[in-house]
């Protein structure tokens, strides 16, 4: 059974907790988290096009990215049923958003974050972590989130009264966040018209929750995971399936078709979103957009909704 089996997805309710610091799940920052805007790109389609490309603009969440909706799920779960709580340190690995994320809620909930982080992480990344407060151990870059998969199992094994592994690849509540989340407010913005959804595949937890939703409200729907085209790439957060450990979170069932996409291509795509539309966009959905706009000129008269995972890095540091 895959950890984003529609049964572990439907059988756990959102749970509400108190942790130590005495703040309820239900803060209204936490309540922030989703319910992102859905916008038109008429420009990246061009005038004459057939179909239309529609972007879930997820940096509009409170640490910046679409992770914040996986990991509050994973975090009121846990809280919810004991795992987290006075006393214990969450600890998970991550290439940046999802670790942010994480700290973010630690800092608002008052739990501690250990996070597993590949050491090729850029700077403004690490500054980002430590803002919120959280410990930081930089693991193998050449073995990228991987590695730090198994050091940061291995860390929660070792003392597991202390840490309460989070293990955002593996984790039922991942998907679930995107299932109750995500995908219905992508079918309720577009009022049932998407055609296609398109995303990238890191954790696999936006496309295995958010497709399978979709396709419960209509089957032919197409699902698209976006990949990189090999193993080395430069396309933060997303994972080359073929040379990677698959995530639990990640059911192959879901998508109807992979798009590999070329760093070059994605990045750009980035160049041209905030030209064109007025819009900052990491690479993730550069390569989403690449792939959006294949289906689409493959699909006359589609509507496609392409989920763009963050704001990428600021290109300059400064202000003025």
């Amino acid at each position: 059974m895959f950890a984003s089996d529609t049964a572990r997805l439907t059988d756990r309710s959102p749970r509400s907790g108190v942790p130590a610091s005495g703040i309820p799940v239900e803060d209204p920052l936490l309540g922030a988290i989703g319910g992102t805007p859905l916008v038109p790109l008429p420009s990246i389609v061009g005038p004459r096009a057939d179909f239309e490309v529609w972007g879930k603009l997820e940096a509009r969440n409170p640490s910046g990215s679409v992770k914040d909706r996986a990991a509050l799920s994973i975090v009121r779960a846990a809280l919810g049923d004991g795992r987290l709580g006075p006393g214990r340190t969450l600890v998970d690995a991550s290439s940046g958003n999802t670790g942010a994320a994480y700290a973010m809620l630690g800092a608002r909930l008052g739990f501690p974050v250990l996070l597993f982080v590949p050491a090729n992480v850029s700077a403004s990344r690490l500054r980002a972590l430590q803002a919120y407060g959280a410990e930081i151990v930089l693991t193998s870059p050449a073995e990228g989130t991987d590695g730090a998969r198994v050091a940061a199992r291995a860390r929660a094994e070792a003392d597991p009264r202390r840490y309460f592994f989070a293990d955002q690849y593996d984790n039922p509540a991942n998907p679930l966040a995107h299932y109750t989340g995500t995908g219905p407010e992508l079918w309720h913005q577009t009022g049932g018209r998407l055609t296609h959804l398109v995303a990238g595949v890191g954790t696999g937890g936006t496309i295995t929750g958010a497709g399978r939703y979709l396709h419960e409200r209509r089957r032919t729907i197409r699902v698209v995971a976006v990949e990189p085209t090999g193993p080395l790439h430069g396309l933060e957060g997303l994972k080359h399936l073929p040379t990677a450990l698959r995530p639990e979170a990640y059911d192959p069932r879901v998508p109807d078709l992979t798009v590999r996409v070329e760093t070059e291509d994605a990045e750009r795509m980035v160049v041209r979103l905030a030209r064109e539309e007025g819009l900052r966009a990491g690479p993730s959905s550069g390569a989403a957009l690449v792939a959006a706009l294949e289906v689409g000129q493959g699909s006359p008269g589609a509507c496609v909704v392409a989920v763009l995972p963050d704001a990428g890095e600021p290109r300059g540091e400064g202000s003025a």
